[in-house]
């Protein structure tokens, strides 16, 4: 990959780690305890602990690309950046920009 590629790719990782953090912090204020004070009654207690559970898997899945993100940001300037981890052939500049944390090809995430 050439470097104004790597530069662009570095740039990309970085806004993306900024949005997941943000959205890290907006699901962390979601997932607070619902005071039963705070429903309606019953049947919307219920439906405010179904959407939590909901935010809970969406915080997990955040935390864990924020993560990956980060591990990613610091290999940008390796040989290997941009080759598949299973194959070792490119993967796809579009499909980078499309989804910078995956360290697989089209081929080898199917």
């Amino acid at each position: 990959m050439d470097p104004a590629k790597r530069t662009e790719m570095a740039e990309l990782i970085k806004k993306e780690i900024e949005k997941t953090e943000e959205n890290i912090n907006a699901y962390k204020e979601d997932v607070q305890p619902i005071a039963p004070e705070n429903a309606i009654g019953r049947i919307s207690r219920m439906d405010a602990i179904n959407n939590k559970s909901v935010v809970e898997a969406a915080l997990k899945k955040a935390e864990e690309k924020l993560k990956a993100l980060k591990f990613l940001v610091q290999k940008v300037n390796d040989d290997e950046f941009g080759l598949c981890a299973r194959c070792n052939n490119p993967i796809p500049y579009q499909r980078m920009l499309f989804l910078p944390q995956s360290p697989f090809c089209v081929n080898c995430a199917s």
